[in-house]
């Protein structure tokens, strides 16, 4: 009977350890569930009129590419981030820290689209929101 504990016990943290080795990136749906999301994103930044204010002079393609990248790379997939620094990027946008929150809901809005189910949405998002003070009130 102890043996038998035990050998669950091992098999159960077997199966967890694998499970959590499965990168976010994969459990988003790789590179085309990405684009999906940042197309997603840019469109509800355009019906957006106080976040569009922060993007009006971006190059969209620019942005596309770079965000593409940058959520690729960080959520483990195997893409380089060629862009910036955060703290470059928001340089000078003065981003508050209700339009930080806002924008956050924009991304939400924009995965939901894209079906990606709450649970992956909380670990995309676990891994970007700690970037915020890299973000937010850069005059």
């Amino acid at each position: 009977m102890k043996t038998l504990v035990i050998l669950t016990v091992l098999f159960s943290s077997a199966c967890v350890n694998q499970m959590s080795s499965v990168s976010v990136y994969k459990e988003l749906g790789g590179y085309p569930k990405i684009e999906q999301i940042v197309d997603n994103f840019i469109i509800e930044i355009e019906k957006d009129p106080v976040i569009f204010e922060y993007f009006k002079e971006s190059d969209v393609e620019r942005f596309r590419t770079k965000l593409t990248e940058h959520i690729c790379f960080h959520t483990g997939g195997p893409c380089k981030y060629t862009g910036d620094t955060m703290e470059r990027v928001h340089d000078g946008m003065n981003i508050t820290e209700t339009d930080f929150n806002r924008g956050v809901d924009l991304l939400i809005n924009a995965m939901y689209q894209a079906d990606i189910p709450h649970r992956i949405q909380n670990k995309m998002l676990a891994i970007f929101v700690p970037m915020r003070e890299q973000m937010i009130y850069r005059p």
